[in-house]
């Protein structure tokens, strides 16, 4: 699978983001929105795995990091996703892009939209993790129970110790397939 779809989508931007660009591999998370609770976990998950793991983080290896970029995806506005990463701890050296995929049209194109009216925040992302290789989609865990207004929010695979054991070439425990395919 392939990013090629983003000259349609790219109206707000996505392209000028380093994980779109073409070239490198990247680490992509896709979140249901800002400051809520389970992507605060997951923010915090990441942090981790950089910060103690010298995959991802470049300042602890003599040849660079595995992974050029992190970013974290949520339909959300830029203002609200940079206002979310301000009050992120993160004291490395290593950033963290937060993206706002304002009006939904990457997270859609990606099969991942997911309505979540019965918590009361209409159109959202489902959780997910993808490591892309060049704009090609390398691996990508996808939280079960993929479903317009999901009784739950399942945090199990796409967490950064699933893609860590992953990256290392680990085959972790309760890792799942994607559940949906590429529309683009």
């Amino acid at each position: 699978m392939s990013f090629n779809m983003l000259p349609e989508v790219d109206s707000k931007g996505l392209k000028n983001y380093p994980c779109f660009s073409g070239e490198g591999r990247h680490l992509i998370v896709g979140v249901a929105g800002a400051f809520e609770k389970s992507s605060n976990e997951m923010f915090n998950s990441i942090w981790r795995m950089i910060r103690d793991n010298e995959v991802l983080n470049p300042a602890m290896t003599s040849s660079g990091s595995m992974i050029d970029s992190v970013n974290i995806v949520s339909v959300d506005s830029s203002a609200t996703m940079t206002g979310w990463k301000n009050t992120c701890s993160n004291d490395l050296n290593y950033p963290i892009t937060f993206i706002g995929d304002v009006n939904g049209e990457f997270t859609r194109k990606m099969g991942m939209l997911v309505e979540k009216s019965n918590l009361g925040f209409g159109l959202r992302s489902w959780r997910y993790s993808m490591l892309v290789n060049d704009c090609n989609i390398e691996k990508m865990f996808v939280e079960p129970g993929f479903s317009d207004n999901a009784d739950g929010d399942p945090f199990e695979v796409s967490d950064a110790d699933t893609m860590l054991a992953y990256i290392k070439g680990v085959q972790p425990t309760g890792v799942s397939s994607p559940r949906r395919e590429f529309e683009g």
